[in-house]
């Protein structure tokens, strides 16, 4: 009987209710010493404020006090979600539990690992990710480029997860996107037409209509291209709006000011919504008829930012407009740099620095053509590793000046990709060896022995990448709402810090196991249940990959 996929989720929500009290006393182990004895820990400490009247014995400065019939119902636990469990024991840590392995193996690489498809046709939420960086006249410096990648990842966190997603602002056709195309940003483009410019116009009229705003006639005194002075201060403290900067006073609007409302506007009508029937999504408030705005912009826009929201606000009191929110990017710091750097010379810096590395690594093979796509490859692995792998809030400083991309460092995209193309040459060689007879294909899961499976970094592959990794890409896709004010917090460098470690895990068993072994049939039960294993960490790396728009390399 198919039991289900299990989760972490779902076996800590279990274990939780088997104790019978409403805290989460549950946490799952992780560190490769700590799963040499259990998987799953519930603290002494929480289970003594949990259970306080303790047992009685000599043993109660050791045991945590809970009661046997709790113990033996943790034991006996069942779910369609669950793990399999084989012991539950009391120690001096707390309570331990152990997975059945084999059984977890056997249930875990049945099925391709990644999120559970959405019913077709279903969506859970539509957002309009809205990236200000792209309206700047000016040529795109490496700190628009930080928040225009985090709303290219972002999107596509969300569009795995069944939410619909709709970018603006269009890229304008009249000026070169190329460091976009680099890498491998996938952004529209338009010049919105005629329903643009009659939203303008109604906007223009509204314009007319509020009593925040006054016309500008343009003459001395009158900054060129101003049509309306709003007063955007009285707006927020009558409206009792939080998190605004309380500088916000009178805004000068502008065409384009309108403009960039409008095409907002534009994607609010186009964005689909969720289905009314369907209960709210969880990462947003509960207006499910709505769609959510999300504006990512870097810190040092922020203010103006905030003027275009309370315009917004103001010109159309809707419940789209009251679903606004801010997501903030910290600043970016080049160091040294000789002159103000732009993000093509950002890009170039970056691809020459990997070519360089790569030749030092692997000779004249990097200078062949072919090598080409790799090194471009590379460049976008680094640069959007180098952008995304720290929180959004936080600064990232860039050192232009030394060669900081390297094809060795254990925290790079370079080093993310390095791994990948192994696992890519691993299964041509395996595939090379079946065309020659060497060995048998790979059978059916169902016929593995998963008993096989008994080195300890196997066993930390698969529970500490393979099991949580549906529940990564879901946390990394929430947008949750601020307890108060403007701003959210997205959990943005989840994948990059994801594959970071899997990378360093898997490298650290491939170079201390050898996978294709000799062609003796009594080793076949054990390559084959390994083969299959990393077959299932393959997939992992290329569905996370794809979140970041990185194909994965078949060489390197």
């Amino acid at each position: 009987m198919d039991e289900g996929r299990p989760g972490v989720a779902a076996t800590l929500r279990a274990l939780n209710e088997a104790l019978g009290r409403p805290a989460a006393l549950w946490v799952k182990e992780s560190g490769a010493r700590n799963l040499r004895h259990r998987d799953f820990l519930a603290p002494r400490a929480a289970l003594s404020a949990a259970f306080p009247g303790g047992q009685p014995g000599p043993l109660l400065a050791l045991r945590p006090p809970v009661p046997p019939e709790a113990v033996s119902a943790v034991s006996s636990l069942r779910g369609p979600a669950v793990l399999p469990l084989r012991v539950c024991r009391q120690t001096p840590a707390g309570l331990a539990v152990q997975v059945r392995r084999p059984e977890a193996f056997q249930r875990l690489l049945g099925p391709l690992p990644g999120p559970a498809p959405t019913a077709a046709g279903a969506r859970t939420g539509c957002v309009v990710l809205h990236c200000s960086a792209l309206r700047s006249p000016a040529a795109l410096r490496p700190r628009h480029l930080r928040s225009v990648l985090l709303a290219d990842h972002l999107a596509q966190l969300l569009r795995a997860q069944g939410v619909g997603v709709c970018l603006v602002p269009a890229l304008s056709e009249e000026r070169s996107w190329d460091v976009l195309r680099q890498l491998r940003i996938c952004w529209p483009s338009g010049s919105g037409g005629s329903s643009l410019t009659d939203a303008v116009s109604a906007l223009k009229a509204a314009l007319g209509r509020c009593p925040c705003a006054a016309a500008c006639e343009q003459g001395p005194g009158t900054a060129e291209g101003v049509i309306y002075k709003v007063q955007l201060k009285s707006f927020v403290e009558q409206q009792g709006l939080l998190g605004y900067d309380p500088n916000l006073d009178v805004l000068l609007v502008t065409e384009e000011t309108l403009r960039s409302l409008a095409e907002l506007q534009e994607a609010v009508l186009q964005c689909p919504v969720s289905d009314p029937m369907a209960p709210p999504a969880s990462r947003f408030p509960s207006q499910s008829s709505c769609c959510s705005i999300v504006h990512v912009v870097n810190c040092e826009e922020e203010f103006q930012q905030q003027q275009l929201d309370v315009l917004w606000r103001i010109l159309d009191p809707g419940a789209h407009t009251a679903l606004q929110k801010h997501l903030v990017c910290g600043p970016v710091k080049v160091t040294n740099p000789s002159s103000p750097i732009g993000a093509d010379q950002y890009f170039q810096l970056r691809k020459r620095q990997m070519y360089e590395a790569s030749v030092i690594k692997y000779g004249e093979l990097a200078q062949d053509e072919a090598w080409t796509e790799v090194i471009d490859t590379l460049t976008v692995a680094a640069i959007r590793f180098e952008m995304l792998s720290t929180a959004h809030r936080s600064q990232i400083t860039l050192d232009l000046e030394n060669n900081s991309i390297s094809t060795k460092g254990t925290k790079s995209g370079a080093f993310v990709m390095y791994n990948c193309a192994r696992l890519a040459t691993l299964f041509n060689s395996f595939q090379r060896a079946v065309e020659q007879g060497t060995y048998p294909p790979l059978p059916p899961a169902s016929e593995l022995n998963f008993s096989c499976l008994r080195e300890e970094g196997e066993w930390l592959l698969l529970f500490n990448y393979l099991l949580p990794f549906p529940e990564v890409l879901q946390q990394a896709a929430q947008l949750p709402p601020p307890s108060k004010g403007i701003r959210i917090t997205a959990n943005t460098e989840t994948v990059c810090k994801f594959l970071i470690q899997l990378s360093m895990d898997f490298s650290s068993y491939y170079n201390r196991v050898h996978i294709l072994g000799e062609p003796f049939p009594h080793l076949f039960d054990q390559m084959f249940a390994r083969l299959q294993l990393l077959a299932a960490v393959r997939d992992v790396f290329h569905s996370a990959l794809a979140t970041l728009h990185l194909p994965p390399l078949s060489q390197i």
